[in-house]
């Protein structure tokens, strides 16, 4: 072996222009540095063995990438390299050679000349540049300084590492490389220092390293110290465990954990559980017994066992045999009208009772508007049947673990809202209705809950339902389940199948007076510390509330608007105002403002272009004006109004329709060529659909385009074909709910809804006349009126004004307060339902009529409907 060079000699000595070119990955050697590598490479191995004479010098530079990724020599051109003097070699098994290589200084690399067997490359020596002194020597001193606080923090750095680095601060750049090697930098970082051929750089760039590994493992040590406290703290608790139940045992007491055990195992004991139930229960018990209290596991198993011994698997709350009369009653009490609904609650009662209990059969389920009183409803049969009530909404649930439960893996895992239910009552029998079921989200990333309603509500499944929680079948049968939605069609058709619909389609002007002497004013008087003495309404003046300032199927803006008079009067009365209010029309507005619904006689009069129609929505019926406008154009058609496709073909075919049937309306054809029409559905915002405008939008066509007006007393719904058929339309109660509450008294409906008809309140059809059509024909004798003078004249004539209609149908003897209430048992009178007149034998049955004599548009009445 070659006798080592003094560090002048090393660094003076002359370096051959040309040198073989060794890469190496993992090391690398520092100038004045000795380190033993062993070769593999092929090229490294080619290149030892073709230069077998000693003292073999060689350029070292650091080859990135995996061992296995070709080197691509030209990379290196540029970069600053290593001269080395290769001074001993020794042959090791597997064509492995280990070699000694002492650094002997810096070069650059400047071109590749050779690269088979083994590369070769021309090199020149490097310039190092040494920086200001003094911050070199601040540089090499916090160097000094970190690298003995990372000694001092890590053991796999010797304790000799600092006190070598302060042996060579005369040196910096031989210190930087120092400590380099020995601080156990990556190969990156070793790289890095080897290229920076600025001194005061690369001491900066070492400082940072050594300064980030001091952070880091002053971290690691913190989270060392603490995790020994803790299991220095784990090992005291439990010796000092150990030690109190050798004295507990001694004093002949029980362990805490034992005894929380033998409690639990008594309890199921006592609970009487099912069989399968007991069996996991005592399993889990058993489980428990052998974790730590202290264990997060223990404090899982501890609620489960708290959740199966609090569920109500055996108690009842019911009566055994349903008393129809004490429902009946209970019913009638709290609920006034609602006629059918009644009727649906107790034949499904009765069926229930005759089955012997019986769970097997629909699930109610009670469909309308907002505030027409179905949750109190379900409210009523609890307290009738005698069972416990709770009501759970769903509204907005998107979650299917909101229903079954989530699994116990969960942190905070707990059962669903069912069980959650039959924990809260403590009975296997409540009446739990399921609140807004059409308002559930499905389909989601979180699964469907709509689908895990499928079994709840499911007769012959539910026997035996499974929570993801518990885990355990739970029997579900002796729940009466009763559902409640505002829009049918937005639950599921396989849920809804489930389901015994009820619609409750809401209340007419007369039922809300009467609710609100027997329910809500007494109530309101309670809530509001005032008596009937202080405040006096008439049946004229909640009347008047509920058709100006409540127009709307439900009860709640009545109740509202009732309670914003009565806190007006409590004000006055904690003032030490005395006497009794009388409310009148004047003392209304006065409180309520400006009514917020117009007088409906303003919107009677004939117009051109303008139709009533009748409109079905979630909230109950409602008016919808179609209105058609034409001008001078190309025979473009425009609609407007926020419409479905379902609508814009109806508008397509009602146009279609009029086209065919231009001539025997005395239309031109230049109509269609020389005019644009724009058929238009006010309300804009609110989006809309269906074929139910049919019959209104053709006769606002026909209407415009032969410039006769049509009568705005009758509101009209009903499907168009394109032959002009009327068919069938559904919501025929809400929809001449919503007539009858805008003071009109005539209604057009297709000739197949003539069966509809009992379905609407005996006092409505008392005072309304329903004409049926089966064709558009008979729409336009109906509807539309002559295009004289004296003929409009004439046919106005028979068709009296609003007001005629409302005093021919008073509403009762006055009541003795002063207002004109109903009288309860009352007869009504027979509904008026008429078709149209025949046609008349002029070649045209829409031709001018002779102004002497009119065509009767008044329908005759031609059959009573009880």
């Amino acid at each position: 072996m070659a006798k080592p060079q003094r560090k002048d000699d090393i660094l003076k000595s002359e370096l051959p222009p040309a040198l073989p070119l060794m890469a190496l990955r993992s090391t690398i050697v520092y100038p004045l540095g000795t380190i033993a590598v062993q070769m593999g490479a092929p090229e490294n191995l080619a290149l030892l063995r073709a230069n077998e004479e000693p003292g073999l010098i060689v350029a070292l530079v650091v080859a990135s990438g995996d061992h296995d990724e070709p080197i691509d020599s030209k990379q290196f051109i540029g970069r600053v390299g290593v001269a080395a003097r290769v001074h001993e070699r020794i042959n090791l098994p597997g064509d492995t050679v280990q070699i000694t290589l002492q650094g002997l200084r810096r070069i650059v690399i400047e071109e590749i000349r050779q690269t088979q067997p083994f590369v070769v490359a021309a090199v020149r020596p490097a310039k190092e540049t040494i920086a200001d002194a003094k911050e070199i020597e601040d540089l090499v001193a916090r160097v000094a300084a970190a690298a003995e606080t990372l000694a001092d923090l890590i053991d796999r750095i010797p304790d000799e590492v600092p006190a070598i680095l302060k042996m060579n601060v005369s040196d910096p750049g031989r210190f930087a490389d120092l400590a380099s090697t020995n601080m156990n930098f990556r190969i990156s970082d070793k790289d890095e220092v080897l290229q920076r051929l600025d001194v005061g750089q690369r001491l900066r760039f070492i400082l940072t390293r050594l300064e980030r590994e001091v952070a880091r493992a002053r971290v690691m040590e913190d989270v060392k110290r603490q995790t020994e406290i803790k299991i220095e703290q784990h090992q005291r608790e439990f010796y000092l465990r150990q030690q109190l139940r050798a004295i507990q045992t001694e004093l002949g007491e029980a362990d805490p954990g034992e005894k929380e055990t033998i409690d639990t195992l008594k309890k199921i004991d006592d609970a009487n559980l099912p069989e399968k139930v007991a069996q996991e229960a005592r399993r889990e018990t058993e489980r428990m017994r052998m974790l730590s209290p202290a264990s997060s596991e223990y404090q899982v198993i501890r609620t489960y066992l708290d959740w199966i011994l609090s569920l109500p698997w055996h108690k009842r709350s019911g009566d055994e045999e349903i008393a129809l009369s004490k429902v009946e009653g209970a019913l009638d009490s709290r609920h006034y009208g609602l006629r059918e609904a009644k009727e649906r609650i107790l034949e499904f009662l009765a069926v229930r009772k005759l089955r012997g209990g019986d769970p097997h059969g629909p699930i109610l389920c009670f469909v309308g508007p907002p505030g027409t009183g179905k949750t109190s409803l379900g409210e009523a049969i609890a307290s009738a049947i005698g069972r416990e009530f709770y009501r759970i909404s769903v509204g907005g649930v998107r979650d299917e673990a909101e229903i079954r439960g989530h699994r116990r893996t969960y942190v905070g895992s707990m059962p669903g809202l069912i069980l959650q239910a039959l924990r809260r009552v403590q009975v296997k029998d409540p009446v739990l209705m399921i609140d807004e079921i059409d308002k559930m989200t499905g389909g989601g990333p979180s699964g469907d809950p709509t689908a895990a309603m499928l079994e709840v509500l499911d007769p012959s499944q539910n026997n035996a339902f499974v929570d993801h929680y518990l885990n355990l079948p739970f029997d579900l049968s002796s729940c009466l389940f009763i559902c409640t939605a505002n829009n049918l069609f937005d639950i599921p058709a396989p849920l809804r199948d489930r389901m015994e619909v009820i619609r409750i389609a809401g209340y007419t002007v007369e039922e809300k007076v009467e609710i609100a002497w027997r329910y809500l004013l007494p109530r309101l008087f309670e809530e509001h510390g005032i008596t009937d003495k202080d405040l006096q309404f008439t049946d004229e003046v909640l009347g008047f509330i509920s058709s100006r300032y409540s127009r709307e199927a439900g009860l709640r803006n009545f109740e509202r608007n009732l309670a914003a008079i009565m806190r007006k009067r409590a004000r006055r009365k904690a003032e030490g105002e005395e006497g009794a209010w009388v409310i009148d029309l004047a003392r209304v507005e006065e409180i309520l403002g400006v009514p917020r619904y117009p007088f409906e006689e303003a919107e009677k009069e004939p117009e051109i272009g303008a139709v009533t129609g009748l409109a079905w929505t979630s909230t109950g019926g409602d008016l919808m004006v179609i209105e058609a406008l034409r001008m001078p154009g190309t025979g473009r058609l425009t609609v407007t109004g926020q419409l479905g496709d379902v609508m814009r073909e109806s508008v397509d075919a009602a146009y279609s329709y009029i086209r065919s049937r231009a001539a025997m309306l005395g239309i031109d054809d230049r109509e269609f060529k020389e005019t644009d029409l724009h058929i238009h559905f006010p309300a804009g915002a609110v989006p809309k659909d269906g074929p139910s405008a049919g019959i209104a939008v053709t006769l606002a066509i026909g209407s415009v385009l032969s410039r006769r007006a049509v009568r705005r007393d009758v509101a009209m719904t009903g499907e168009v074909t394109l032959r002009g058929k009327a068919l069938e339309i559904g919501g025929v109660k809400e929809k001449v709910l919503a007539a009858y509450r805008a003071g009109l008294r005539e209604v057009v409906l297709p000739r197949s809804n003539e069966k509809d008809l009992r379905d609407v309140p005996d006092e409505v059809r008392a005072n309304m006349t329903f004409t049926f059509v089966g064709t558009m024909d008979d729409v336009f004798r109906v509807a539309l009126l002559p295009s004289t003078g004296v003929a409009t004249s004439a046919v106005l004539a028979d068709h009296p004004p609003q007001e005629d209609l409302v005093e021919s149908a008073p509403l009762g003897p006055p009541s003795p307060n002063g207002g004109g209430r109903p009288m309860p048992g009352s007869p009504a009178p027979a509904p008026s339902v008429s078709s149209p007149s025949p046609p008349s034998p002029s070649p045209s049955p829409f031709a001018p009529v002779h102004p002497v004599a009119p065509v009767p548009s008044a329908p005759v009445p031609v059959d009573t409907l009880h």
